[in-house]
């Protein structure tokens, strides 16, 4: 089957955008993005008022994929004495799957009109990804809290500096358990947003991502469940492997954008997409005119395959919100207009309407029975 063109691809999405559902959707022309990766909590469980972030977002920005944080920081006295971490770099206690946050976000969720509703797709990630029962808790999700939750996560696999702390288990992309998951993610039309780096901190450079195949083989066997790969694998020490001409000679290794494009041109992973949140994963982007160019190519030819999130958590105001978008500006100044469209907006919209229609009819013909 032959592929269209990328001019032809996005005048696809563009008329699938433009198909908005009943209820779906605020008007998008009336903002410049979308935001497909936003905490409204951090690691103690603190966040912003869900009314201050409304003024956060205001004219600029329609509609936000609104979670917690799963994982709940430790304060051992022990280990840090009087003094309280707020995140996971600022101790060595372990952190803990926080069930309560999904009970959280829904109640906030509901306190809000209708029309504040729509600017909102609630995730639901308070499960722990290696428990055989975790699948249970995000059906009991639903069938407790029917009409708020559009997907889930963002929860993650593995993760630097964070995996390791995690009590209990250690979680892994060859887990039956995230099988499960993933099962009912089809199952329901939830749209899967995962953390999962696709390689080790300190990797050698010369060799294959750790996670990479094992990665693939994952998401092969759903083809049926929406998935958005966070960060498109990156991380704060997790950095892209460049190749000529992007990098210099000393750095020649195998290029992670074609690692991407790999997983782009593969039929078996159309349902997959990737978000490109999270300022230490633009610094990458926009390093060198180079990296911006040879991104900005990579999504231009495949421009319904990527969304834009800030990956904010609790922002005190709307500089530190929106901090991240216009650190890639020079992303944005090189993209087509249809693709920055797509990746600011359009593309969202046909995931997350998508899936929240799909997850009412899933609780219609569900719950309560």
């Amino acid at each position: 089957m032959a592929f269209p063109t990328p001019a032809l691809r996005m005048a696809l999405i563009a008329v699938c955008c433009a198909l908005v559902l009943p209820g779906t959707s605020v008007r998008a022309d009336d903002y410049e993005l979308h935001d497909s990766h936003f905490h409204l909590t951090n690691y103690i469980q603190e966040g912003i008022d869900i009314q201050e972030f409304l003024e956060l977002m205001g004219d600029k920005v329609g509609r936000v994929a609104l979670f917690g944080i799963p994982l709940q920081q430790t304060w051992s006295y022990e280990n840090t004495g009087d003094f309280a971490p707020t995140y996971y770099l600022h101790t060595d206690s372990p952190l803990y799957y926080y069930s309560f946050t999904d009970a959280y976000i829904a109640s906030i969720y509901n306190s809000l009109d209708e029309e504040d509703k729509r600017r909102f797709d609630p995730m639901i990630t308070g499960f722990n990804p290696s428990d055989m029962y975790g699948v249970d808790h995000i059906r009991r999700v639903l069938e407790t809290f029917p009409g708020v939750f559009s997907g889930i996560g963002e929860f993650s696999i593995h993760k630097e500096f964070v995996s390791g702390k995690v009590a209990g288990d250690t979680a892994s992309l060859t887990d039956p358990a995230l099988d499960r998951i993933f099962e009912f993610v089809a199952e329901t039309g939830l749209v899967a947003i995962l953390h999962s780096d696709v390689d080790v901190p300190y990797a050698k450079q010369d060799s294959e991502p750790v996670y990479l195949k094992q990665m693939a083989k994952l998401l092969r066997r759903h083809p049926d469940a929406t998935v958005i790969w966070a960060h498109t694998g990156l991380g704060r020490i997790i950095r892209p492997r460049t190749s000529s001409p992007i990098a210099g000679p000393a750095e020649r290794s195998p290029n992670h954008l074609d690692y991407l494009r790999m997983a782009l041109e593969d039929p078996e992973l159309d349902h997959v997409h990737f978000d490109i949140s999270w300022d230490e994963v633009a610094k990458y982007v926009v390093k060198t005119d180079a990296r911006a160019d040879a991104m900005a190519e990579l999504i231009n030819e495949y421009p319904d395959r990527f969304l834009f999130g800030t990956d904010a958590v609790a922002p005190a105001d709307r500089e530190a919100y929106l901090a991240v978008y216009y650190q890639y500006q020079p992303l944005w100044d090189r993209l087509l207009p249809g693709a920055r469209q797509l990746v600011t907006k359009g593309n969202y919209e046909r995931l997350f309407d998508r899936a929240r229609q799909r997850v009412r009819e899933w609780e219609s013909d569900n719950v309560g029975r």
